[in-house]
């Protein structure tokens, strides 16, 4: 049990050793701009990755695509691409997923 507890301890020192790399240490200067116009793009790097398997892998479903989530996620993407709106793609999203759950099940 203390093994558990000593690799909860080290791995939670180096979170917030790399925390505070990026706020403690740079936190208060002026970023270089080729360093801003990378940041910006992390986002739509990053999320993606994390949407991509829950929809195309759920593990409620062990793995099989669902056509209500893929038609939620479609939406999503067709609002995002059409109006540049987040909020109208998260909506859009949603609402297309509780309308396709409530009519395939």
């Amino acid at each position: 049990m203390s093994d558990i507890w000593f690799i909860i301890l080290v791995l939670a020192f180096g979170t917030y050793l790399i925390r505070f790399s990026f706020l403690g240490i740079i936190g208060d200067r002026e970023l270089p701009d080729w360093v801003s116009v990378h940041l910006r793009y992390v986002a739509v790097a990053v999320l993606p990755g994390l949407i991509a398997p829950l929809v195309l892998w759920p593990e409620a479903n062990d793995g099989a695509p669902e056509p209500a989530r893929l038609a939620a996620a479609f939406a999503a993407f067709a609002i995002g691409m059409t109006f540049k709106s987040v909020l109208g793609s998260v909506i859009a999203g949603l609402s297309t997923l509780f309308i396709a759950l409530a009519i395939l099940y």
